[in-house]
């Protein structure tokens, strides 16, 4: 499993793009895919919501169990993926391409963000 160099990473298995105007994406990782196993209903924030860093702002159900899914960082929600909404497999299948979750003008620093590496060495642990 190799995490993309370019994302950052929460110690909550989301990961989040690089801004660009000021707009990040944010999606969980393939290894809190696999761990989730099949996901089959994606709760996501509404557009114009406010995020805050590590704190809930949906959910994840799998056949295995229901996770909250965290904000990795400050922000307003400009959009959430409708694809994952009307087939959550897309979390399992591209978590880094089409499973994306949400969009999010960042308002702030985002905070104790892992590199790729940090993530694959926090996860291997």
């Amino acid at each position: 499993m190799s995490n993309p160099q370019q994302l950052r990473y929460s110690k909550e298995h989301e990961w989040l793009s690089a801004a660009e105007d000021g707009v990040a994406t944010v999606g969980i990782t393939e290894h809190a895919a696999n761990a989730l196993g099949d996901v089959v209903f994606v709760q996501l924030p509404a557009v114009g919501d406010t995020v805050t860093a590590g704190e809930s702002c949906g959910e994840l159900e799998s056949t295995k169990s229901v996770s909250d899914l965290y904000s990795p960082v400050d922000g307003e929600i400009t959009a959430v993926n409708e694809d994952v909404v009307d087939d959550p497999s897309l979390v399992n299948s591209a978590p880094f391409e089409g499973g994306w979750l949400f969009k999010v003008r960042v308002t702030g620093e985002p905070a104790e963000l892992l590199s790729a590496d940090e993530y694959t060495a926090f996860t291997a642990g």
